[in-house]
């Protein structure tokens, strides 16, 4: 028998795990994980989620994932030298830096005579599977979607792992600072816990309440899937064809559909990827940076917009129709560029993927694919009005309104001199906002 490496990245599971039979396939594994240098830019919460959730794993292998320090490319040769392992096992990275870094890697590897072997991705179907008749990649979500449903793969099925104990060579888990990670579920156990929970109560109406920021409308598992504590195709497997369950189902596609865009066009990572938005003015000067840290405090005037920054800072997770309220108004009340807020939330979310937050920010600006037309500027008001008519999630976030009625709380400041003192008035006029951002866009549009 031979000794394998299985590297975790975003496969952070045993059950269903690709990368993990493979390399039991040659012998005895021994799960590493490298605690890349490039983490430090991660947010604190999604590092101190992402050490918690190895945590869990580590109990689950019998106490046996060693943990190594520093850039793959050198600590994997190393590594594999050092325990004689002739072969590295990985769940693919299709992000830019990944691609990178996995190639480095392999070069590394095979310098050394080790193979490195791709076994699984994150994703139900790898990026650049589904395309057109004539190869090239889909641009728009509903054809994309239509084929994407006939690569659906099945459930992977289990064999035994013989773990080798070499624990002695871990160099331990790094200290996180951060409580972020304890509001969610962490390890297979407790994820698997709160899908069941959550599907069993909420997933037939999953349709119309997961917009409702104040309920449990959404399951709330984006940062499991983004380190595949659970793998869509596990997802799949338990939806069946009820409206909601659908629905479901076409959300798990958006986000494979952002990767395979970001697959074919790595450069959209922080570029337009409709290129005639290039000419779009946007605001970067002083005042511009001043608002915009107004902005990140939650202090914008405008309730929904506060309460889900205040929501991101406070747990390192957003409500997604909020998501798209906020985007909405730092990109078309503030007029600053797209780029600012994606890096700003891949600052704090625990569930930050590149893909799906860059391209997410995209589709609000109007410059990705398949994108929100730029002239659809929501009305922050009116949107908390719709989909949080009680107040209950602005009063969660927004400790200053919380006695304000309903009728009040979503404009406090039409109170006049009866407004929340401790609460801020609009930092701008949004029906004045959105009027200059339609003007902005004539040099786009021409009309």
């Amino acid at each position: 028998m031979t000794t394998s490496i299985w590297w975790i990245r975003r496969d952070m599971r045993l059950e269903d795990n690709r990368a993990l039979q493979s390399a039991a396939a040659t012998g005895s594994v021994i799960p590493l994980f490298v605690v890349d240098p490039t983490f430090a830019s991660a947010s604190e919460a999604r590092r101190a989620y992402m050490f918690a959730t190895l945590h869990s794993l580590n109990e689950a292998t019998g106490g046996v994932l060693v943990i190594r320090n520093g850039k793959p490319d050198e600590v994997l040769p190393a590594f594999a030298t050092l325990v004689g392992a002739r072969s590295v096992h990985m769940a693919a990275d299709f992000s830019p830096y990944g691609r990178k870094r996995d190639e480095k890697v392999r070069v590394a590897l095979e310098q050394s005579q080790i193979e490195l072997v791709s076994a699984d991705t994150p994703y139900a179907v790898r990026p650049g599977t589904v395309v057109k008749d004539d190869g090239t990649p889909l641009k728009v979500f509903t054809p994309f979607y239509k084929r994407w449903l006939g690569f659906l793969p099945e459930q992977s099925v289990d064999a035994k792992v013989r773990f080798e104990d070499r624990r002695e060579l871990s160099e331990g888990f790094p200290a996180i600072d951060s409580d972020a990670h304890t509001r969610w579920p962490i390890g297979e156990d407790a994820v698997w816990a709160r899908w069941t929970q959550w599907s069993s109560s909420q997933l037939q109406g999953y349709n119309d309440n997961r917009n409702i920021p104040s309920i449990d409308g959404t399951s709330q598992l984006s940062a499991p899937l983004r380190f595949g504590v659970l793998h869509p195709r596990q997802l799949l497997q338990h939806l069946g064809s009820s409206e909601g369950e659908d629905h479901f189902r076409r959300e798990l596609a958006w986000r494979e559909f952002y990767a395979d865009v970001l697959f074919h066009q790595p450069e959209t990572t922080w570029v337009n990827l409709q290129t005639k938005m290039n000419v779009l003015p946007v605001d970067t000067d002083a005042a511009a940076k001043a608002r915009f840290a107004q902005f990140c405090e939650g202090n914008t005037g405008y309730p929904i917009v506060d309460a889900g920054i205040r929501q991101m800072l406070q747990t390192g997770w957003m409500h997604n129709r909020v998501r798209m309220i906020v985007a909405s108004f730092l990109v078309k009340d503030l007029h600053v560029p797209w780029q600012w807020g994606a890096k700003f939330f891949m600052d704090h979310l625990i569930d930050g993927d590149i893909a799906s937050n860059n391209h997410g920010w995209q589709w609000t600006a109007g410059t990705g694919t398949d994108a929100a037309p730029f002239f659809r500027v929501f009305n922050p008001t009116s949107q908390s009005e719709k989909f949080d008519p009680t107040g209950e999630y602005l009063r969660q976030w927004i400790p200053e309104i919380a006695e304000l009625d309903n009728s009040a709380i979503h404009a406090p400041w039409e109170l006049g001199l009866l407004a929340p003192p401790a609460y801020p008035a609009p930092m701008v006029d949004h029906a004045n906002e959105r009027l200059e951002a339609l003007s902005r866009y004539k040099s786009v549009s021409g009309k």
